[in-house]
């Protein structure tokens, strides 16, 4: 008896390692999630202004129990100003960046059903389009273009984001003035919270000048942005000058012969505009015609404006 059982704890030994290894094997490989940068991030990249706010919160706070009675009312409002502003932009960018459908690229097939077919993706020093939209579109070649120049984006903000994020393997170096792809051979442009990073005027029409030059005849540039516009000034504050107004890429895309076909409003503070460049049957007087700029009243959000 004693044998058998010694024999049957062998036994039963083997299939427990067998089934352990059996397991190990099937158990699938957990990839990081892919998303945006969320509120932690931005204030990590933002630090210092977020600090500045919090020191002028808490000294107008000190300063008003030191001062008579009508400087210490205002410096009382100043911090009271200070929390909100910081309270009313961390929420926002939360909301946005945490909890939107931002994240899902859900808004990006519905301004793109077809998907985006062959596609660059622009980036300014950090890329956080390029991996959700390759999973979301496997088969749809894309190729990364970073744009980052310190010399032009002096912004610390982008060069703090850069050192924790570095550009992803494959991804290929441009200029405002020169993408590396052939005229006329990609479906759509990508240009995710990359093109604000130009603050200049200049570097801005050169860059949808290339993407005017990269699309083929009725492919789409899609931009996404923040705007200087009630809604973000209004959480944001002084903070929202870092971002154009409507006009400002309205005119850019009408320099390059490109119009609005599309605009949708994503979680209420950041706006995708859809521009196409002219069909390949459409004459030049044609084309500079439909480019004509645009008015700074908004289009219908989440309707198509033209074929």
């Amino acid at each position: 008896m004693r044998r058998a059982t010694a024999e049957q704890r062998s036994t039963g030994a083997v299939r427990e390692e067998a089934a352990r290894e059996e397991v190990g094997r099937e158990e699938p490989v957990r990839e990081e999630p892919v998303r945006f940068s969320g509120v932690r991030e931005v204030v990590r990249y933002n630090w210092p202004l977020y600090a500045a706010g919090c020191l002028a919160a808490g000294a107008g706070l000190a300063l008003s129990h030191r001062l008579p009675r009508p400087a210490a009312a205002l410096a009382r409002a100043g911090a009271a100003a200070a929390a909100a502003l910081l309270t009313s932009s961390t929420a926002a960018t939360w909301w946005v960046y945490d909890r939107s459908e931002l994240r899902t690229f859900d808004w990006l097939e519905e301004l793109l059903p077809a998907g985006p077919g062959e596609h660059l993706v622009l980036s300014s020093g950090l890329d956080e389009a390029g991996r959700p939209v390759a999973a979301r579109w496997p088969q749809h070649p894309q190729t990364v273009v970073d744009l980052y120049d310190p010399a032009l984006m002096t912004e610390g903000s982008i060069r703090r984001a850069r050192r924790h994020v570095p550009p992803a393997p494959r991804t290929l170096p441009g200029r405002p003035d020169h993408l590396p792809a052939a005229t006329g051979t990609t479906d759509t442009v990508l240009a995710v919270f990359a093109a604000h990073e130009l603050r200049r005027t200049g570097d801005r029409h050169e860059l949808f000048a290339e993407c005017a030059r990269v699309l083929r005849p009725g492919g789409r540039l899609v931009l996404v942005e923040h705007l200087r516009d009630a809604a973000n000034t209004a959480v944001y504050g002084p903070g929202a000058q870092h971002f154009f107004p409507r006009r400002t890429w309205l005119r850019a895309a009408a320099g390059a012969g490109l119009h609005l076909v599309a605009q949708r409003r994503i979680g209420g503070l950041v706006t995708a505009f859809v521009f196409a460049a002219p069909p390949a049957t459409t004459p030049p007087a044609a084309a500079a015609t439909a480019a004509a700029p645009a008015s700074d009243s908004p289009a219908p959000t989440g309707k198509r404006l033209a074929p």
